[in-house]
């Protein structure tokens, strides 16, 4: 039976911009070899899996080389497919049942948690992190020496994940990594600065080529970490943060006690079925 895909810019307001995902919806559940097969055929940063559950949608994501157990921009992709299809009603919020236990994406307009216009906000769970030093294969592997620098935790079963503050926006976009040497750390890292914009508080880029992905071009996840970290030096709780990719991506941010609210918009690319 064919399956209905599409793929989807998120974190943008126009196409060919921010982090294109494929959503595939399934009638039924899949095999895990199946879904990683059809990640990898898309050779997205992320492909999203969508299914119905008894108290939502359930939601799962491959890179094309593993499963994640979260993933910013195919969450909001996939509830810009549902509300775009008509699988999801126009007026209700969506709630997603995944890896990273119980997601929700709702709409908002303008006002105080989004710029004018319609943008997609996801409810995420906060990931602490800890000042500690990266290994040194970590750092000439992004080759720039960071003014700061924290792990992400609990980071067990996971390759470890590091957060590396560089002395400004123009040195994080400068940035271009020995990803081999990346890969054989096996570590992901976020690099990050104060934003050099009006209105925009931090920029970042993120790297994960041991999970596939040299260079995500936006990433939701990311933020999840990097607005605690933020947050710790800013004493702020609400930011707009610019992912600094050769795509490039716009995101609003918000800590919520243990949660990160995350708003972003998103546009239909491609429309069609799957005949696998």
């Amino acid at each position: 039976m064919p399956v209905p895909l599409l793929t989807v810019d998120a974190f943008s307001d126009r196409p060919f911009a921010g982090n294109p995902a494929a959503v595939c919806w399934l009638e039924e559940p899949r095999e895990a070899a199946w879904m990683q097969a059809v990640a990898a055929e898309m050779n997205l940063s992320e492909t999203a899996f969508v299914g119905p559950h008894a108290e939502g949608f359930s939601l799962r994501w491959f890179t094309p080389a593993v499963e994640v157990p979260l993933c910013g921009h195919a969450t909001l992709a996939s509830a810009h497919a549902l509300w775009a299809t008509g699988r999801a009603a126009a007026d209700r919020p969506i709630s997603f049942h995944t890896r990273s236990g119980r997601l929700v994406a709702d709409r908002v307009g303008s006002g105080d948690d989004a710029d004018a216009g319609e943008w997609i906000r996801l409810d995420f769970p906060r990931y602490a992190n800890a000042a500690e030093t990266p290994p040194p294969a970590v750092v000439a592997a992004i080759g720039a020496e960071p003014v700061a620098s924290a792990r992400v935790t609990p980071d067990a079963g996971h390759d470890p994940t590091w957060i590396l503050q560089l002395a400004d926006a123009s040195a994080v976009r400068a940035v271009a990594p020995d990803f081999g040497a990346l890969r054989a750390a096996a570590a992901g890292v976020s690099i990050t600065a104060e934003g050099d914009e009006a209105g925009v508080d931090f920029v970042s880029r993120f790297f994960a080529p041991m999970a596939g992905i040299d260079e995500d071009p936006v990433t939701g996840a990311a933020h999840c970490w990097l607005a605690p970290f933020w947050a710790g030096r800013t004493g702020k709780t609400r930011f707009r943060a610019v992912q600094a990719s050769a795509r490039g991506g716009r995101l609003g941010v918000r800590l919520a006690g243990e949660r990160v609210r995350l708003e972003g918009q998103a546009v239909t690319i491609v429309e069609g079925v799957l005949h696998a």
